[in-house]
């Protein structure tokens, strides 16, 4: 048997879906008067989420291994690596729809709901296909490689969400506004209940984290199939997506060449995939952890050494 194809028992699965609600009630709880969040208090959560999720990789090396821990280590990373292409998107839907930055953390927070719903399915369907249908995965393997392509040449192209099909639909089906009524999603007007367009910009940023969603899943699946680990690998690295976005917001300016970094990384878990239905069989674990570790902090110091004249100068009505 694979070393990762290790027994989880019930409880195990109760305790991470127990933790996961308390997170996020406790978020929801402190942030529930809609105040605009600054970098400090961005930072601070972002350090938090990272910490549980490092930490969550400790306890697996307790439980069950070296190898274990470092395929969790490798699924979190790439996703937490794929998350700031999510901050990107995020940015433009909210310029595009011109939402207040006290509103933004509430858009954040159901749309991270739905990222993990979104993700929770693709995980079980997709390791169920890569164990039942081998071709799976050299489908899975192509598409990785289409994104990692698009992500280096087509990245930073103008967002429409008013053009996405589901934002579409919603303004079809259901009556909306075209303004915002504080931070509801709904309202009565002349005794109707209405959608807000608040509740329009949360269905664009689930319309197109659900495109991500598809593609975080596979380039995991590409590291293992424990549906545990891949799981959890996704569920930390979503968590602190909300931070992420409000600490990096200020900052995307200059991550100029962080795309090639990712797309990088899609290419080689595309390849990872498919070689691993070939005689080649799956590339070892330490060799996936080095070249995801290798290829972030590549990108990023580039990133940050190009734009190094370009350095934005701290506001002093965000630092705290």
């Amino acid at each position: 048997m694979d070393v990762l194809d290790f027994a989880v028992p019930a409880w195990a699965w109760v305790a991470l879906t127990v933790g996961i609600a308390a997170m996020l009630a406790i978020d929801l709880f402190l942030h529930r008067d809609d105040h605009e969040i600054g970098f400090r208090e961005a930072a601070t959560w972002s350090a938090v989420w990272i910490a549980v999720g490092l930490g969550f990789g400790v306890l697996m090396w307790i439980w069950q291994g070296g190898d274990v821990a470092g395929a969790y280590y490798s699924g979190y990373l790439i996703e937490k690596a794929l998350s700031i292409d999510n901050v990107f998107i995020f940015a433009m839907v909210f310029a595009a729809f011109h939402v207040p930055a006290a509103y933004q953390h509430k858009v954040l927070f159901w749309g991270v709901i739905g990222a993990l719903a979104f993700r929770l399915v693709f995980i079980f369907a997709g390791a169920s296909l890569l164990e039942t249908l081998s071709w799976t995965a050299f489908l899975l393997g192509g598409l990785l490689l289409y994104t990692g392509w698009a992500t280096a040449f087509r990245h930073g192209q103008q967002l429409d969400p008013d053009r996405d099909l589901l934002v579409r639909l919603v303004r079809r089906v259901v009556p909306t506004t075209t303004e915002f009524h504080g931070s509801r999603f709904f309202v009565r007007i002349d005794g109707r209940r209405t959608a807000t367009l608040l509740f329009v910009v949360l269905v664009a940023v689930e319309a197109t984290d659900l495109v991500f969603a598809v593609d975080s899943v596979a380039a995991v699946l590409a590291i293992t199939t424990n549906t545990f680990l891949v799981w959890t690998a996704n569920a930390f690295a979503v968590l602190g997506l909300r931070a992420l976005y409000f600490c990096l917001a200020g900052l995307l300016s200059r991550f100029v060449l962080l795309h090639y970094g990712l797309a990088l990384l899609l290419v080689f878990a595309g390849i990872k995939l498919i070689l691993s239905e070939t005689p080649v069989g799956k590339l070892p674990i330490p060799l996936t952890l080095g070249v995801i570790v290798t290829t972030l902090v590549v990108s990023i110091a580039a990133s940050l050494w190009v734009t190094r004249a370009d350095r934005p100068q701290t506001d002093p009505a965000h630092r705290n």
